[in-house]
């Protein structure tokens, strides 16, 4: 049986606000529930979950409905290096400060 998940509240929020997004998103378009939920094969209720910003429906769904509205290109730049500034400056910090090139052993000079 799987462990029961609670996410911190920053996670719980940040899914609450995609949920509302999605939702008015699909609004905008004047897309009934039925359809988004059959383009991103789920059901009508798990879009509403979504919708919800419910935690516990997989990350999955919130792709295909995403992508039901057209909205999958904003998932895909989530982590993308582009934006990870912290990631840039780790990978940055780490580059060595000085290159050394090694000397070739047991070749001579003469030709």
């Amino acid at each position: 049986m799987p462990t029961p998940h609670n996410p911190p509240a920053a996670v719980r929020r940040a899914l609450r606000k995609l949920g509302a997004d999605i939702h008015d998103a699909r609004r905008r378009r004047r897309l009934p529930m039925s359809v988004v939920a059959e383009r991103a094969f789920t059901s009508r209720s798990t879009l509403q979950r979504v919708e919800a910003g419910d935690t516990s429906v997989s990350i999955g769904i919130y792709a295909g409905v995403l992508q039901a509205l057209g909205l999958l290109d904003g998932l895909i730049k989530v982590a993308d290096i582009s934006n990870d500034s912290v990631g840039q400056a780790l990978a940055s910090a780490e580059l060595p400060k000085h290159i050394h090139l090694k000397r070739r052993t047991g070749a001579s000079r003469d030709g």
